[in-house]
């Protein structure tokens, strides 16, 4: 017998039998593999094991985002396995619109008289003086505007020295006059593209409400010649369908979502002879009357203000979390508009407090049915002031400025009608935003 040395190990070698010293090899290797495999199937078990306790107690790691200012630590994002739906529930509108009667007294809420600031003539100490759509409003001239009383106050479309530049938001002569002669209306707007142009659904809309209410879909031009490139041309009268296309020249923000505050926000501004109208955002496509819609959320209800709770958040804590968990926008922005509002006396929203005024303090704001009172009005021109000094998160803004509207207002109510969002997904068709290169998907 001969020695036959592997690695360390010696192994014994027969020459007289053709193949013993492969043989013996192999005998080792499969030894080996037996041992190897159940190590590896221990080290399997053993990962298993630590994989199934991270999911059952979860694990905390570090954020390094920014949270400073506000006092509220941002969660780390994680993706959830299955996203949360949110169904439509029944609106019980009127079954025609053939028998819908106006209030008499509808628009005989809180009354007073609101006029606007056209023109600026502030010069600074330097000489210099740089116009703003939404003007330059003192710290004095925002408290002042939130009193319900006889007053002119700024609410956007604010011009310059005579000789300065147009502010922005410029409009066609044609256009104007075909709006000042809307008295309902149901508006929305496309900037920079974003999206694409959904179109009312005909068969739900009644023969009175497509001639007497006012369709009107604002873009620019840019959003204008996309739109024609994929084949939607305006007939003779600047119609597509039921809309009514009105372009609009010189944007006056650069961030496009705070330029679809100005038509979101000011309709009263914009149809200054509308009694009522309806805002719908981009996203949407209006499947229900509006004159039924009218009747559902202001007249039985006795409000002049209607708007539906966000669906999953009602405290603006959660809202500010959840902006900056997104990253919708600047941080520091978001903690300076937050904390101002705090010293103002924001609180916590509180569903146990039986004297809470609204349902809940963060709204679902891509739907919006109001009248043109002066309460309203007034309310939507101090939103609005909100959104141009601060950020273009309207959903930061909107509780704070109810419930000061209120506390400087004690004895003159704003009828606002907060609905649930269900109630909103049963009047619209939702779809997410305009994603280049792909057509637009659904969402419940």
């Amino acid at each position: 017998m001969a020695l036959h040395r592997h690695g360390s190990e010696v192994l014994p070698e027969r020459r007289d039998i053709s193949g013993s010293v492969v043989r013996s090899y192999e005998r080792l290797r499969t030894r080996r593999g037996r041992k190897l495999g159940r190590f590896t199937k221990r080290m399997l078990s053993l990962a298993l094991l630590f994989l199934i306790y991270l999911l059952g107690f979860g694990i905390k790691l570090p954020f390094h985002g920014s949270h400073h200012g506000s006092g509220l630590k941002v969660p780390v994002r994680t993706k959830n396995k299955q996203r949360k739906q949110h169904f439509p529930c029944e609106a019980g509108f009127a079954k025609s619109v053939d028998n819908l009667v106006e209030p008499k007294d509808f628009m005989n809420f809180t009354q007073f008289s609101i006029r606007y600031i056209d023109r600026e003539e502030i010069i600074s100490e330097h000489g210099t003086f740089e116009p703003r759509f939404g003007g330059h409003q003192t710290l004095q001239e925002r408290e002042n505007s939130f009193y319900a009383r006889n007053q002119t106050l700024h609410c956007g479309f604010v011009k310059g020295p005579v000789g300065y530049p147009s502010t922005g938001f410029d409009l066609n002569e044609k256009d104007r006059e075909y709006m000042n002669t809307c008295h309902i209306v149901v508006s929305s707007c496309i900037f920079g593209s974003s999206d694409f142009l959904r179109r009312p659904t005909s068969k739900k809309i009644s023969d009175y409400s497509k001639k007497n209410v006012c369709f009107v879909m604002f873009m620019d031009e840019l959003t204008m010649e996309k739109l024609s490139s994929e084949g939607k041309v305006l007939d003779g009268e600047g119609y597509v369908g039921l809309w009514r296309i009105v372009v609009v020249k010189n944007l006056p923000y650069t961030d496009m979502r705070k330029t679809g505050k100005v038509p979101k926000f000011l309709p009263h501004r914009l149809f200054p002879s509308a009694r009522y109208s309806i805002w719908l955002d981009s996203k949407l496509r209006l499947q229900a009357d509006p004159m039924l819609t009218l009747e559902y959320f202001l007249w039985r209800e006795g409000s002049e203000y209607a708007i539906s709770n966000h669906y999953d958040r009602h405290c603006v804590w959660e809202e500010v979390l959840q902006n900056k968990r997104l990253n919708k926008y600047n941080h520091t922005a978001i903690d300076e508009q937050f904390q101002f509002y705090q010293s103002d006396g924001l609180i916590k929203f509180n569903a146990t407090d039986e004297s809470i005024p609204l349902p809940s303090y963060v709204p679902e704001g891509s739907f919006i049915v109001r009248a043109h009172s002066p309460m309203s009005n007034l309310f939507s021109c101090l939103w609005f002031n909100e959104v141009d000094r601060f950020t273009s998160r309207d959903q930061l803004s909107f509780a704070y400025t109810f419930l000061k509207l209120r506390r400087m207002n004690p004895k003159k109510p704003f009828f606002l009608n907060m609905f649930k969002d269900c109630e909103r997904r049963a009047l619209v068709k939702l779809f997410h935003h305009r994603v280049d290169g792909g057509p637009p998907t659904t969402f419940v």
